[in-house]
């Protein structure tokens, strides 16, 4: 086998050749051709210069597709150990990656795979007899193969725009990462870069200096834009997008783009969830609708899809700010020669930009042979290669090469950037993996009948195996993504892997679990009979356990639902399972969200307030600091009033992942307990409308904020914060209830609002059954304090009368704070008081947070007041104050002493 290129498209297709041929011990002689002094670098990553940082996050430029954190734990293993997902390496680093990773294939699979590496070119490719191929090399030998893969990357593009007095300039540069190419250039010279993208940026970087004025023109004079500090997760496009016209695509997608940004406050998740798709699209279009996306847009989205890594960016506007760097929108007319040796550019519309030197920063070319390579433009002036769409690349079918005749007979493969007129989405190393996984794959096929067993699964973010293809792996760790940060749109990822692959158990799973327990709009028995099904057919021990579990939890809750009379909740085989899971499998990141009761999910029954602790601090081990445990770590340290140990954990969950609505959301109440309400308002409103305008449950980040403006004895904050992210229309269903509907409670407990409370809007947007029917008894505590603000005694009884055939915690604490708000209703206030005080030791079973709770606290206040007993009021109210600052207790307390 011959690989020509051995750059990162070439260093990629060996290490598959080298694994997959070791796996099944085909003996192979592996030939690399290729000038370069080292495998794995080629012109990207042979840069030394440490600005020169990669364009793609850590996280995902992995060798391997189905194992995104490879390169993130090769980081860590050579001296970056605190690296993230989200940071971006520097280009060298990288290629070292590479180079490495090349040499550990080459070592494993010594004895199977002999490995040679000729520091030539190839410069030719015949048949020869037996279907074979012979490759020409620039030194005058030859190679003969059995298959041949052309991995020579991006071809240099050809300076056309460029006069030709310019070109015949000493002072032009066309090639400037040639070796030396800029060695000429004088510490003082000003230079005019021609292009604005990423190799501009590059040179700028290098060119910087005091003293010196660089200067970059394109015709749209357009930077790239920087990648986010903070990425948010991928939003998938819309449905039904493909085959679409042209013009119907570009509106859609316009529209998607522009909510996005209404959404999360960022137009890049769109551009991340969109990747996926680009291909499919692409090849949706006809070549006319591809020449007017060239012409019309192509400048555009090559802005905002090719980013620049959050430093360079900094780097780049602090040139410009400093006027060390000068963008211009124009178009190269002449250049005329100065008297002191430079040049005279002159620009389309009469500007002149006096310069030293002017490189050529265009990029790489469309065709092929755009720079005159002797092997592509042999191949296709003999037949053996056709230009691909538009002329820009080659024709291929899944990598092979098509002739002339649209043939594929011969053993002759590429990948990359030559693939580009067919794919368009083909250059980066996230696409270059795949490709070079699927054209070992192809090269090996004749010489193996092994199954497809035996190929390496892809994996979740946590290094557990997923039993479907790449495609849908990456849905579903898009999903789990948003999932384990308490974002919008994970019900859509899943759908999306379930749709690129029906017999995808977990993501039938995953979606019968967000409609179960989050109300997403998916069909749940649908759903778990398809992830029963699926996981029979194809799915490993970890993946019908999760599948079990999640069955288990559905089923119970239609035991609920179809029970009368005392009927219990449930058997408690859900939680069983789950539990048992995680004893299993601790790494299962989706089912140890399902399992602590945060914010996402019911979690787990836990009476006493040790089970959740206990399955965090068992699973440790298996995330090793990762953002998403010790998210989950600070929220339940509050939980155990271990306020200040919380406070850290959430603060460096935070550092790592600021999406982290777990670690948010105890931040929330780490601040509201430590009585930190100026801090704990401003900080959680800036999330909201920053980081937040994507997750979940904003709701009940709006509550928490809320909360400290309640503290803050802030009347009109409170009322505005109600109407604003509270109000039914903005909240509906059980989060309404929970967060609205209490909202109003407080706000009236403690005369924040004056005059009929506008609850009844709060009571219409949810369900009369989840209101006089609850499952829970956290439901039904929260119904109870609603219906007690609508002032209606006849639904409160009921609601009495279902907590009493219900669980043995509705039983036990709900039905008598019914009959405590019933007495709050009718102005008993000795017998408010006396059953409210009586309900608080064991308040905590009915779940949620100790803030949630305190609502029944502030009625047994409100109470203690209106029955006159001042002493008791005063006592509780100094109790509360020793715990955390509140000016509102404060004017209570000041309030009893008048």
């Amino acid at each position: 086998m011959a690989v020509v290129g051995a750059g990162a498209a070439g260093a990629l297709v060996a290490v598959q050749l080298c694994e997959a041929a070791a796996r099944r011990r085909i003996p192979l002689d592996l030939v690399l051709v290729d000038p370069a002094p080292e495998a794995g670098r080629g012109t990207a990553y042979a840069t030394e210069v440490p600005e020169h940082r990669l364009n793609v996050p850590v996280g995902g430029m992995s060798c391997y597709p189905d194992d995104p954190g490879h390169f993130k734990r090769w980081l860590c293993r050579h001296g970056e150990s605190t690296v993230t997902a989200a940071d971006f390496a520097s280009r060298y680093r990288y290629g070292s990656y590479l180079a490495d990773t090349l040499g550990r294939a080459i070592i494993t699979a010594h004895g199977t795979v002999s490995v040679r590496r000729l520091r030539t070119r190839a410069t030719g490719c015949a048949d020869v007899d037996g279907g074979r191929l012979e490759l020409r090399l620039a030194d005058g030998g030859t190679v003969t193969a059995d298959s041949v893969v052309l991995a020579t990357g991006p071809a240099a593009g050809r300076a056309g725009w460029a006069p030709a007095d310019l070109v015949a300039s000493d002072r032009f540069v066309p090639r400037p990462w040639t070796p030396g190419a800029l060695d000429a250039v004088g510490a003082t010279d000003d230079v005019l870069l021609v292009g604005t993208g990423l190799t501009a940026v590059d040179l700028a970087l290098v060119l910087d200096r005091p003293g010196r004025t660089v200067h970059a023109v394109s015709r749209g004079g357009l930077l790239p834009q920087p990648h986010a500090v903070a990425p948010l997760p991928a939003v998938p496009p819309p449905p039904g997008l493909a085959g679409l016209p042209f013009h119907r695509l570009r509106r859609e997608l316009t529209r998607h783009f522009a909510a996005t940004r209404r959404a999360h406050g960022d137009w890049r998740p769109a551009f991340d969830g969109l990747r996926p798709e680009i291909v499919r699209l692409w090849q949706g279009l006809t070549d006319d609708e591809r020449a007017e996306f060239l012409g019309r847009d192509a400048t555009r989205w090559n802005v905002h899809r090719h980013r620049m890594a959050p430093s360079t960016a900094e780097t780049v506007a602090r040139a410009r700010a400093a006027h060390r760097l000068r963008v211009h929108a124009g178009r190269v007319a002449s250049a005329t020669p100065h008297a002191d040796g430079g040049l005279i550019v002159s620009l389309a519309d009469g500007r002149e930009l006096r310069v030293a030197w002017v490189v050529d920063c265009t990029g790489p070319g469309l065709r092929v042979d755009a720079d005159g390579d002797p092997l592509w433009s042999g191949l296709l002036a003999d037949g053996l290669a056709a230009p691909g769409p538009l002329g820009i690349g080659v024709s291929t079918d899944g990598g092979r090469l098509l002739d002339a005749q649209g043939h594929r007979e011969r053993p002759l493969f590429t990948l990359g950037a030559p693939r580009r007129g067919e794919l368009w989405e083909t250059t980066a190393i996230p696409e270059i993996r795949a490709q070079a996984k699927e054209v070992a794959e192809a090269v090996l096929a004749p010489l193996t009948g092994a199954p497809r067993s035996v190929r390496r699964r892809p994996t979740d973010q946590f290094g557990l195996p997923l039993s479907t293809h790449a495609a849908a792996a990456a849905s579903f760790r898009c999903g789990l993504a948003r999932v384990i940060t308490v974002r919008a749109k994970a019900a859509e990822s899943f759908a999306r892997a379930t749709e690129l692959d029906p017999g995808f158990a977990l993501g039938h799973a995953a979606l019968a679990l967000l409609g179960h327990e989050c109300g997403a709009d998916v069909d749940v028995a649908r759903e778990l009979a398809d992830a029963q099904r699926s996981v029979r057919e194809r799915g490993d021990e970890r993946e019908r356990s999760f599948v079990d579990v999640v069955t288990r939890r559905v089923r119970e809750h239609e035991a609920h639902a179809g029970a009368t009379g005392g009927a219990g909740f449930g058997t408690g085989d859900g939680d069983t399972a789950l539990v048992d899971h995680l004893g299993r499998y601790p790494a299962d990141a989706f089912a140890l969200g399902i399992a602590v009761p945060t914010i996402a999910f019911s979690g787990v029954v836990d009476l006493d307030g040790s089970l959740a602790l206990g399955l965090v601090e068992r699973t440790a081990s298996a995330y090793e600091g990762h953002w998403f445990h010790t998210s989950l770590l600070s929220f339940v340290r509050q939980e155990q009033g271990r306020i200040d140990e919380a406070g850290e954990l959430a603060r460096a969950a935070l550092a790592a992942q600021p999406a982290s609505g777990h670690a948010v959301h105890a931040l929330a109440h780490v601040h509201y307990e430590s009585g930190e309400h100026r801090t704990g308002r401003d900080w959680l409103d800036g999330w909201i409308g920053g980081q937040g305008r994507g997750a979940v449950h904003r709701a009940h980040f709006s509550w928490h904020v809320a909360l400290h403006e309640l503290a803050l004895d802030d009347t009109a904050a409170v009322r505005r914060r109600w109407f604003a992210q509270l109000a039914p229309g903005q909240v509906n269903g059980v989060r309404a209830l929970v967060d609205s509907g209490s909202l109003l409670w407080r706000a009236r407990m403690s005369r924040n609002w004056t005059g009929r409370v506008p609850v009844d809007g709060v009571l219409d947007a949810v369900a009369r059954d989840l209101v006089e029917r609850p499952a829970t008894a956290f439901t039904a505590l929260h119904s109870a304090v609603a219906l007690t603000a609508a002032g209606d005694l006849s639904a409160l009884r009921r609601l009495r009368t279902h907590a009493a055939g219900a669980d043995p915690v509705q039983r036990e604490v709900v039905v008598p704070l019914c009959s405590a708000l019933e007495a709050v209703l009718e102005e008993e206030w000795p017998t408010a008081v006396r059953e409210l005080r009586g309900l608080l030791p064991s308040l905590r079973r009915v779940g949620g947070s100790a803030a949630q709770r305190e609502i029944v606290e502030e009625t047994l206040l409100y109470a203690l007041v209106e029955a006159g007993h001042s002493d008791t009021a005063r006592h509780l109210l100094e109790q509360r104050l020793d715990r955390r600052a509140s000016p509102l207790d404060r004017r209570r307390l000041a309030g009893l002493s008048l």
